[in-house]
């Protein structure tokens, strides 16, 4: 479906929660004129959020994750690592996987969220499963292989909160089949957004790429250096991407030195059909460049001390996917993306199991510059 502006977002808003209400009572309430309440109507119609009249609206409206859901598991270490020994510290684990995050991020900020990923049949499906319920992920889609493992990713943080290594075993996305997704083609039509990651296999969101067409914008997040080179070669396929400096390196080929050569970088990979890009740079914030020659930096005040380093590029994911929906400017949705960021990494778990709108909200004014 087409995107819609933010005063549409806010329409489609108040006509779910009282649909029949009339145009002078919208005006009103909106303080605008009748006749541009009329207006946003008939464009709400046009693009197919509003059916019929009496305001029937399409409830079909959704994100759909394509890529992994697996389980967390992260140990933090007291004081500073001893290598070749035991080191105390403490332990959790909580379902995660990126596409995963950033979908039970975008449930938790209140959209509609499906997901398609792979399973096995041990104790870590069935929580990838519980969890992904209690945040309100539709997972009526996934995909179980039988006797199979399910995806399991280990980090080491040090005392500070920094990862030290960390280690993933994926081989559950192998086995999830082509033709499985051909037969979602439909589900996938039917996203507004799909959202996917690179430990899918490349023949796999090649595939995928091929069912949502030019239609429907995928958006992706390289993850790491190695499945950056994954991506290179195709990631002109994809409408919106958030790789970090290096991995932008990688998916423009070009050494990045300085602000010119990022940006020169930039626009290496526009060049090739991506649309819009958002660069993460650490604690300097974000770079957002897009193929209408727009060029933004923008950053908040950092945190001081965070509790997790894992879960903020998931968080900006699904925070840039959450403002696209409801039609922000590119100014408002770089702060969105930078404090759902630091709401991720103020908490132990990979998930803030607080994200929502209102804790954004309040994190952009609180950490404003």
């Amino acid at each position: 479906m087409i995107l819609v502006t933010e005063r549409e977002a806010e329409i489609f808003r108040i006509l779910q929660q009282h649909p029949s209400i009339s145009q002078n009572e919208l005006a009103a309430q909106l303080g605008i004129a009748r006749s541009s309440a009329a207006v946003h109507i008939a464009n709400l119609q046009k693009k197919g959020y509003i059916l019929g009249k009496g305001y029937i609206l399409n409830s079909s409206s959704y994100v759909l994750g394509v890529g992994a859901a697996n389980v967390d598991i992260h140990g933090r270490s007291k004081k500073a690592f001893v290598m070749h020994d035991s080191n105390p510290g403490y332990m959790s684990s909580s379902a995660g996987g990126v596409t995963r995050n950033v979908c039970e991020n975008l449930a938790r900020l209140g959209a509609s969220v499906k997901l398609i990923s792979a399973v096995g049949t041990d104790v870590y499906a069935d929580q990838i499963r519980r969890e992904c319920r209690a945040a309100g992920i539709d997972i009526s889609h996934l995909y179980t292989v039988e006797g199979a493992h399910s995806s399991t990713y280990m980090s080491l943080l040090d005392e500070n909160g920094d990862m030290f290594v960390a280690l993933s075993d994926m081989h559950v996305l192998q086995r999830l089949p082509l033709s499985y997704l051909s037969g979602k083609q439909s589900l996938i039509r039917g996203a507004r957004i799909v959202t996917c990651d690179p430990s899918l296999p490349e023949a796999t969101i090649l595939h995928l790429l091929d069912l949502c067409g030019e239609d429907v914008p995928v958006y992706v997040d390289p993850v790491s250096t190695a499945y950056a080179r994954v991506l290179a070669p195709h990631i002109g396929r994809f409408d919106t991407a958030k790789p970090n400096v290096l991995e932008l390196e990688i998916l423009s080929g070009r050494r990045i030195t300085d602000a010119a050569s990022l940006e020169d970088a930039g626009r290496a990979v526009l060049d090739k059909g991506l649309r819009r890009l958002f660069v993460s740079l650490g604690k300097d914030g974000c770079l957002y460049m897009d193929r209408t020659g727009t060029v933004l930096r923008r950053k908040l005040r950092p945190l001081e001390k965070m509790q997790n380093a894992t879960g903020a590029g998931d968080a900006f994911m699904a925070a840039v996917i959450y403002s696209t929906l409801h039609g922000f400017s590119t100014e408002r949705t770089l702060d969105y993306g930078l404090a759902a960021g630091i709401a991720a990494i103020s908490h132990e778990k990979t998930i803030n199991p607080d994200m929502s709108a209102a804790l954004v909200e309040s994190i952009i004014k609180e950490y404003a510059l």
